[in-house]
Formats: C-alpha cells, structure tokens, sequence
C-alpha cells in the first residue's frame, strides 16, 4: 500500500510527465500551491533550462522555485501561460474544486485564470463524489469579517476565523461548514463572490481544472471533461 506521501509524489511525477512535453523554451509556467506541488518544483528543477520562468501563486512557492534557480515573474509582466500547476482540497468528476486550505486560494485563482489548462494535481483522498466535506474558505477584508460571517449564516453556513493567520494579501480566512451549493456550484460561487468584503471563495466551479491527475493505488488516473 502506498502512503499519502508517496502518492503525492506520483502525482508530482506525473504533473512532470504530461507538462514537460509541451514547454519551450520562451514558456512560462503558472504554479501553484501546497505539499503536492512543492513536490512538483522539486522534481521541475532538473528541468529549469526547458521554460524561461515561472509565476508563482504564494510567497511560499516563490521562496522554493527560487531556491531551485527557476527565475519567477510578476504576473503583471506576463501577458498569460499555457499551463498552470496546482492540487486541491477536494475535487469532483466535474472537475470542480474546494481550494485554499494552506490559504493562497486568490492568488491561486488569480493566476490560474491567465492560464490556457489548468493542471489539478491530487492523491485520490482528495477526489469526492460530492464537494462539502472541506470547509470552504473564503478570504476576506478584516474590516468586512463579521459583515460578512453574517452573511454566511444567512446562507446556512457556519463559518470559523481561521485563528493567528494572515494571507499573503493581508487579508483574514473564514473556514465555512455547512453550505450546500451542490445543486449549482458555479451560481453559488458568484453569490459568495459577491458578497460586500469577501476576496476570494475557495470554491473553483465557474473556472476548474481542465485536467485532474489523480495518483491511487492504481497508478495515476486522468480525468478530463473533454478530450485532452
């Protein structure tokens, strides 16, 4: 049987086996955030000299792609990528995605929006049936946190500040239970969004992956909703 850790690697593995193929060297590569994807870095750094640079969607993954010598741009400087890199909390057959438990999940969106495929890389914990078994976080302003708590409650959840930690933005998470938005999750996204305060929702449905590797006792499995 193979531990969490070790599928997590050979999700990374072959994050870098369906990437590698497709970068030039003038490509710039969107990565991601969490323990899956610190993986993938440290597996792409004997590979360095095949892209020109990659953009990054926390400090943290800055500070290790740096630290393997891949030079990282400021997305503002990057006009889009063919590929962006990332895990998840949960992900669905559809392909939609609670992220944003190691709190990056605006930029994460953010950078994950330029991107041409999104790349969802997972150990099959991580694939539900049903999305809701995560918390959803969602970033908000501090001002705005019980504004928008009430909110919250008003829509049925029940949300939690997430205690002494603050996101690269400046901003505070709310960790919400209890919401249902399995009937339509890219509406209630929106909504959320929508809400006076709140950033960013953890909840990726309007724009999920486009491809999910997913490492199981098995091998790695590819999901698609279309033709990849």
């Amino acid at each position: 049987m193979f531990t969490q850790d070790q599928l997590k690697q050979q999700a990374a593995q072959a994050a870098l086996d369906y990437v590698l193929p497709q970068l030039q060297p003038d490509s710039i590569l969107g990565v991601g955030t969490g323990s899956t994807v610190d993986r993938f870095i440290d597996l792409l750094a004997a590979h360095r000299d095949a892209f020109q640079a990659a953009v990054s969607s926390s400090e943290r993954s800055t500070r290790r792609l740096q630290a393997a010598g891949i030079a990282v741009l400021d997305l503002n400087d990057v006009p889009g990528t063919a590929l962006y890199v990332d895990g998840a909390d949960e992900i669905d057959h559809q392909l939609n995605m609670i992220k944003g438990g190691g709190g990056a999940l605006t930029r994460e969106k953010i950078v994950s929006s330029v991107a041409d495929r999104f790349v969802c890389i997972v150990d099959d914990t991580k694939l539900v049936s049903q999305l809701g078994g995560f918390d959803l976080p969602i970033e908000v302003i501090p001002l705005a946190r019980e504004a928008v708590a009430r909110e919250i409650r008003q829509l049925g959840g029940l949300p939690r500040l997430r205690a002494d930690f603050v996101t690269d933005n400046g901003n505070q998470i709310l960790d919400v239970a209890g919401l249902d938005y399995q009937g339509d999750p890219a509406a209630f996204e929106a909504l959320l969004n929508n809400i006076p305060g709140v950033v960013c929702c953890g909840l990726f449905a309007i724009s999920g992956a486009h491809v999910a590797l997913v490492a199981g006792q098995d091998g790695v499995s590819r999901l698609a909703l279309q033709d990849d």
